[in-house]
């Protein structure tokens, strides 16, 4: 447990007080001063790899000294590290929420608006956190990682109106899921082209060929197909798909006679 005393600004600055004199570092709440840190650490893990980011980064990020990093964290970089993905991974989760307003895929777009936008807010850190491989990464990262996928299925579910998927469902989502932080990752790669809106609508209409493909063989997920259209507007998403496939099944069509 974290606690503060007499001894802290000592512990602090190497003897010196924690205000007053030129480089003293300001006292703060122990809460606010992890949270300042907190935040300085997510800046450099956003643009860095976590490998590439020491502790004398963090602290000179924070405005602090390597033994005020070590006090708040004592596992070193590993424990920011760990500390910082949860956090980041709350952000992640939350881009799925969404208010129960408009059709499902209209939700969609709005999803996908905020987490592209974290992608390309956060794009070193999240190149990181989804590929894996690097220094850091442990069973509690991983954990972490897959619980930030896990929650996003579920508010996929919720925006479906499914309270208890199947396994064909689950599988759909899941892996829509995960083709979804793929083509983040090429996005990235690619100098995030082409545009935001255009890779949104493109991810939209993933989702409703993927359930659309499911639902050729699954009744739980041909009920979910019928449902979203049966909420979708003349000008939507799922309805501008429908426009372009049609000629496609009409060929389709020709060709088993």
């Amino acid at each position: 447990m974290l606690t503060t005393g007499p001894s802290l600004p000592a512990m602090i600055s190497g003897g010196g007080a924690e205000t007053g004199g030129p480089g003293a570092y300001r006292r703060l709440p122990v809460a606010e001063r992890r949270r300042q840190l907190l935040q300085a650490a997510l800046e450099l893990f956003s643009h860095r790899r976590p490998e590439d980011v020491s502790i004398d980064d963090i602290a000179a990020a924070a405005g602090a000294s390597r033994p005020l990093v070590y006090r708040y964290f004592p596992g070193g970089r590993q424990q920011i590290y760990e500390a910082a993905l949860g956090s980041a991974a709350g952000s992640l989760t939350d881009c799925f929420v969404e208010p129960p307003a408009g059709s499902p895929t209209e939700r969609l777009r709005n999803v996908l608006d905020r987490y592209l936008a974290f992608v390309a807010g956060h794009a070193a850190g999240f190149s990181a956190l989804v590929r894996g491989g690097c220094v850091t990464e442990t069973s509690t990262t991983t954990a972490i990682i897959d619980q930030v996928r896990r929650a996003a299925a579920e508010q996929v579910f919720t925006h479906l109106a499914v309270e208890r998927p199947g396994p064909r469902l689950r599988m759909a989502v899941r892996s829509w899921i995960a083709a979804v932080e793929a083509v983040s990752l090429v996005w990235l790669d690619e100098d995030r082209q082409p545009c935001a809106d255009e890779l949104r609508d493109w991810l939209v209409d993933h989702f409703v060929a993927v359930l659309a493909a499911s639902a050729a063989s699954d009744p739980q997920c041909a009920e979910v197909v019928r449902d979203v259209l049966a909420q979708e507007r003349p000008d939507g998403p799922a309805a501008g798909l429908a426009r372009r496939v049609l000629p496609l099944a009409d060929a389709a069509a020709h060709l088993l006679g």
